[in-house]
């Protein structure tokens, strides 16, 4: 397969992932909500949710492409922490009323297990077990804390499916979720074997590939999740979308590819984009605590992203 052909089937295999990851997310909270499951419990489990990414990333470690499944998660969570929540600091500086730091505690943990997790150089299946009860854990300590007084609502798709799933037909959103599913895998398998093409064309690194190249690709729709929300007045669903991301990332996501096939972490994941994601992450915490995201913390957190991205080069 050629570089032009290799391209085209790439573009054809993201707008497959990218439009019925809505889709997908649609029929999920249509077939709940139509079933009997409470918005609420259904907010809470979707939180962050991004199939488009969680998809790429399974074929990816089916496929035995490391740089893919860890591009998904980790570099797919510098596009929300660092690039999205950054640019939206830089155009609109947000300030919140009261910031739990029981809240903030539990992303820069989930990005810590991940880590310690993989420090042996390779997410086991016996690894993806442990994420994925750690992310359990934390949605249950999330619901223990919003009977406490923390409010926790829905952000992205879900936010905007839940307003439109007041009355869904549980069977046409069965449906739309299974087509959508296959449509998800299908382009997903197209992301994978273009990617592994244009990888072997170009020259460049498996690993760089899916760090920046893909990740931006596949996540840049988090700039538009936040930037709006702060637009709107509500820096909560801003920052709700960057937690949520972390935990869907770092714990659903990671343990469900670890668990389709063990995943080798290199030690250029150990030594540098580790490394970077778990200082962003702390960044924003810290920012966050002093209850106002300035644009001064947005240039920094921009800079991070930067840093990420061309060190990925070297």
């Amino acid at each position: 397969m050629g570089l032009v052909e290799s391209i085209l089937l790439f573009v054809v295999g993201l707008g497959l992932v990218i439009y019925f990851a809505e889709k997908l997310v649609k029929g999920a909270v249509g077939t709940s909500l139509g079933f009997g499951v409470s918005a609420f419990l259904i907010s809470v489990v979707f939180i962050g949710f991004d199939p488009e990414n969680l998809a790429v990333g399974a074929v990816g470690s089916y496929e035995g492409m490391p740089g893919i499944a860890l591009g998904s998660i980790i570099g797919a969570a510098m596009v929300a922490v660092a690039l999205a929540f950054g640019v939206t600091a830089l155009l609109v500086p947000m300030r919140f009323g009261e910031v739990p730091k029981q809240t903030l505690a539990v992303p820069v943990l989930a990005v810590l297990l991940l880590w310690v997790l993989g420090f042996d150089g390779l997410l086991s299946r016996y690894d993806g077990a442990a994420l994925l009860f750690g992310f359990v854990l934390s949605v249950v300590y999330l619901l223990w804390l919003s009977k406490k007084g923390l409010d926790i609502k829905p952000t992205g798709e879900v936010a905007e499916t839940l307003e439109e799933a007041e009355e869904p037909s549980k069977w046409k959103s069965f449906w739309l979720l299974l087509f959508s599913l296959g449509a998800i895998v299908l382009g997903s398998e197209m992301l994978a074997g273009a990617s592994r093409s244009i990888i072997a064309e170009v020259g460049i690194s498996e690993t760089v590939f899916g760090m920046t190249i893909l990740a931006f690709l596949v996540s840049i729709e988090e700039l538009a999740r936040e930037l709006p929300a702060a637009m709107k007045g509500r820096p909560e669903i801003s920052f709700g979308n960057v937690a949520g991301s972390i935990l869907a990332f770092f714990l659903f996501n990671a343990g469900i590819i670890a668990l389709v096939n063990p995943v080798p972490v290199g030690q250029d994941v150990l030594g540098f984009y580790l490394p970077m994601a778990f200082i962003s992450v702390v960044l924003v915490s810290l920012f966050m605590m002093t209850r106002h995201v300035s644009r001064f913390a947005g240039a920094v957190l921009l800079m991070m992203y930067i840093i990420f991205v061309i060190g990925a080069g070297y």
